[in-house]
């Protein structure tokens, strides 16, 4: 869960909500408080409260706050998706708050059993569901499809039991494992009384619902402020007809790539496999569908014999057949794989485009150029030829950070003798697009 403080919108968009007079300190209040303040919740589903649940509370309150903070800003986006699904199906719309326990409200949230998405589908249940899981789509992660059918599962379960605590246990473990917990107490259907015979993992799964609920409510009650976002609210979607890379969108509209990525998290690969038989969606701000209609006829052609790989694309700069890939594993971080394959952080993140808020995932694929592979274990030889071709390419270039609002022009018109044509060689670049942070080559006058 900790993982959700680099997430990427919070990075760029969060902001404290001046409103809110931040302290570290927490107030406690007695149990009769607590029972009282849950029996005041406007909820269908019955909120008891007793030890267990104070555990919870306590735990949120107390040694998550900064975790609570980042989820009420995030709240602001994903809880109006979760709240018309659930109306759309009838439901109790404090269920809106499962994601929180299931993902910690990340789309990209994978547990080690397989489970992904906000709602942490299975594979195997995801499909049965009508979604689409395959190597270019995964909608597990797409917040819009997964709530659907989240909201339509959650109903059936509720169907079984006619109970909601049961309904939410089962969701957690199955309703096989709720029923077998049922057999073993004697036929009891109370969830507090069948509460020892359910697996381990699910006997907290109710009770840290109750307290999330409890915080997402009175959070202020205990001194914590949200960290609201300034990200995107207002989206609209467009249907895409035809294969297209998000690097192409993120190219002629301007945006950065990880938002795109960020409101569209189903497509693993960056690729929208749309075809004229099989739409698939696309997320934009609002004030960008106008722009994306417009030039939509630029962003299919920009780079489209580039883009038109399967394969993940090889970044500008690299020659077809000089790149391994790096799948990420826990705890690895960018600079210990870029040490292992002898190359610097910047090269990672320039082959990648990754800027330096992006954060990595387990399971995600990094391109490393196998001549930075093959430098890190050639020897002493290829090191000192290798110091020997940087020493003399410094002394004749320089380089340059792009800057927000910089173009190939602009950057040209400040070295003397260069042009922005002299820029795109050096640099292999195949069109006009740089982003800020990216490290151009500027070469000699």
């Amino acid at each position: 869960m900790n993982t959700l403080l680099t997430n990427w919108y919070m990075q760029q968009y969060a902001v404290v909500d001046d409103s809110c007079l931040e302290t570290s300190v927490n107030i406690d209040y007695p149990d009769s408080v607590y029972m009282r303040k849950l029996a005041q919740l406007p909820t269908v589903i019955e909120m008891p409260y007793n030890s267990v649940v104070r555990r919870y509370i306590d735990m949120y309150v107390q040694k998550r706050r900064a975790l609570v903070e980042n989820l009420l800003g995030l709240g602001t986006y994903y809880m109006p998706i979760f709240e018309e699904a659930l109306e759309r199906e009838g439901l109790p719309l404090e269920l809106k708050y499962l994601p929180i326990i299931e993902s910690a409200l990340r789309p990209d949230a994978t547990s080690r059993a397989g489970a992904a998405g906000l709602w942490q589908f299975m594979v195997r249940t995801g499909k049965s569901m009508g979604l689409e899981v395959n190597s270019l789509v995964d909608e597990r992660r797409d917040p819009i499809k997964s709530s659907a059918m989240a909201a339509r599962y959650l109903k059936d379960l509720y169907a079984i039991y006619h109970d909601w605590a049961l309904a939410i246990a089962s969701y957690n473990c199955g309703p096989g494992n709720v029923s077998k917990a049922i057999r073993r107490s004697g036929g009891k259907t109370d969830y507090w009384e069948i509460y020892p015979y359910l697996p381990r993992e699910t006997r907290g799964y109710v009770p840290a619902f109750i307290a999330v609920n409890y915080v997402m409510n009175y959070y202020s009650d205990h001194n914590i402020c949200p960290v609201l976002t300034r990200r995107p609210l207002l989206t609209d979607t467009v249907q895409v007809n035809r294969r297209l890379h998000l690097k192409q969108v993120a190219d002629v509209l301007q945006i950065p790539l990880e938002e795109i990525r960020s409101l569209n998290p189903q497509y693993r690969r960056d690729i929208i496999p749309g075809n004229a038989s099989r739409p698939y969606a696309l997320i934009l701000p609002s004030q960008q569908v106008y722009a994306y209609i417009e030039a939509q006829d630029d962003i299919f052609a920009h780079d489209a014999e580039l883009y038109a790989q399967r394969l993940t694309v090889e970044p500008a700069g690299i020659a077809p057949g000089t790149m391994v890939y790096h799948k990420v594993r826990k705890g690895e971080t960018l600079s210990k794989i870029a040490r292992k394959y002898g190359v610097s952080v910047s090269k990672l993140r320039a082959w990648n485009n990754l800027g330096k808020s992006s954060y990595l995932r387990i399971g995600q694929r990094l391109a490393v150029s196998s001549k930075g592979a093959v430098k890190k274990s050639s020897g002493t030889t290829v090191a000192a030829s290798s110091k020997s071709k940087a020493k003399a390419s410094s002394s004749s270039s320089k380089y340059h950070t792009v800057r927000k609002g910089e173009s190939l022009w602009t950057i040209s018109q400040k070295y003397k003798g260069v042009s922005a044509e002299d820029i795109r060689r050096e640099n292999n670049l195949k069109g006009n697009s740089i982003r800020p942070g990216q490290r151009l080559k500027i070469p000699a006058a």
